[in-house]
């Protein structure tokens, strides 16, 4: 049983959709390769916020929250290469091109994307797309 002032009536969760693409170089187009939401996390983002300031993190209006990686229940809804890959034992097959992936490689592209949806609305929020790049 979590404590006290961490405890909810309700489940809480928001329900965002989540999906993470990889683009290697010699792929035309990204490949999807995890779908999860946010309705996995173990702990809310309410109940986050309470135990990091209860135990003294000064937070501000307009300070950007992380839940951090977000896992789902299945194979395809891992949130980590690490996880997907089970710590690189089983690579990721690329469909356009046949090649393999256990972790990223320089040239590698991920893009990331969310979004919420309802019976008249959805919501995007942008896509986060970056880059490997060799070590210098």
């Amino acid at each position: 049983q979590p404590l006290e002032y961490l405890r909810q009536a309700d489940h809480g969760h928001f329900d965002i959709e989540l999906e993470v693409s990889l683009k290697t170089p010699a792929m035309t187009r990204p490949q999807v390769i995890s779908r999860s939401n946010t309705k996995h996390l173990y702990w809310t983002m309410a109940q986050q916020l309470a135990h990091q300031t209860s135990n003294g993190t000064n937070v501000q209006p307009g300070d950007l929250y992380a839940s951090g990686t977000i896992s789902g229940p299945d194979p395809g809804t891992y949130g980590s290469l690490l996880e997907l890959t089970w710590r690189g034992t089983q690579p990721i097959t690329l469909d356009e091109t046949g090649e393999t992936r256990t972790f990223l490689e320089d040239g590698d592209t991920v893009i990331m994307t969310g979004w919420a949806q309802g019976e008249e609305y959805c919501v995007g929020f942008g896509e986060i797309r970056t880059t490997v790049f060799p070590a210098r």
